[in-house]
């Protein structure tokens, strides 16, 4: 496999990076890159998302895209200005990388794009396979148009894989980075009732993931991306403070979480009983497909 890879250094990236053979890198900061993962990588090129589609000589040789690039939905409030950059970020560079595909001398095999399950929006109890329809709420329409820029790869004869991924769990940043501090002093808890379904997955996994999409020819369309086992909120912290030897009882009201993220808060009660059918019916083994496992690799040698 001779791999394409954009958002190589976000936290899902330099994992990806390691179970490819020296892949070519897009990246928005060429120096920035250099000095976190040029050991990982044949070259680093750059190329702005948002300013048109990479060179084409940036496909040369390649037969597999993995596209992660996009801002963040977690870095700070929900403002129309910030709404406007998660959207552009997955759309409009979606958009010129595929545009770029199109352009290049020999377009690739496939195409793995990230997308998320909040494509799924906030659906209680319902159990969601790749089969389940779309939501309207903010991030739903931004998964939409996400996958659909992708699976224009499709007229240049791409195979396409829209990843849509959970929660991702690691060490060193990422969802539970930002968790650990409150149950670390002892102040962690549910959020709210607790009773609304998490759709996680460890990093690693995540990683292998994109890869086995790549693989399987058989996989075209929605992949979630997830654990077999989502939790119900409470359980994950009940897990997580288990694992740190922290209480975890303490409720985070909606309330207070509103005033805190904004709109985002939303998204952090929504229920996603997401199911990784597709993994699973293509023959993919996770690593880690319990939260207590998921947590005891990342957290046990810290504890």
């Amino acid at each position: 496999m001779k791999a394409l890879v954009t958002g190589a250094t976000g936290f899902v990236g330099p994992r990806l990076l390691r179970l490819l053979d020296k892949p070519i890198v897009l990246s928005r900061n060429p120096q920035r890159a250099q000095a976190s993962i040029s050991s990982l990588a044949e070259r680093i090129i750059r190329w702005d998302p948002l300013q048109g589609p990479p060179a084409p000589e940036a496909f040369a040789g390649v037969d597999t895209v993995f596209h992660l690039a996009g801002e963040s939905v977690a870095e700070g409030r929900w403002t129309v200005a910030q709404k406007q950059k998660i959207k552009d970020s997955r759309v409009i560079g979606t958009r010129h990388l595929v545009q770029g595909i199109g352009q290049a001398e020999h377009q690739p095999k496939v195409l793995v794009s990230a997308s998320a399950v909040g494509y799924y929006g906030n659906r209680g109890e319902e159990e969601l396979t790749e089969a389940a329809a779309p939501a309207r709420d903010f991030l739903a329409e931004v998964c939409i148009d996400w996958e659909r820029e992708a699976l224009l790869a499709e007229q240049f004869g791409v195979r396409v894989v829209t990843a849509r991924t959970g929660i991702v769990l690691g060490a060193g940043g990422g969802a539970l980075g930002k968790m650990l501090l409150p149950f670390q002093l002892g102040a962690g808890g549910p959020l709210g009732n607790g009773r609304q379904w998490m759709p996680w997955i460890h990093v690693a996994d995540l990683a292998r993931l994109y890869v086995h999409g790549a693989e399987m020819a058989g996989i075209s369309g929605a992949m979630n991306s997830v654990a077999p086992h989502p939790v119900r909120n409470s359980e994950f912290t009940r897990a997580l403070g288990r694992q740190l030897h922290r209480p975890a009882f303490i409720p985070a009201p909606y309330f207070g979480l509103r005033l805190a993220f904004g709109e985002f808060a939303q998204v952090l009660f929504a229920s996603q009983r997401v199911v990784p059918q597709v993994a699973l019916d293509t023959g993919f083994v996770f690593q880690y497909p319990t939260i207590a496992e998921a947590l005891q690799n990342i957290l046990a040698p810290a504890a």
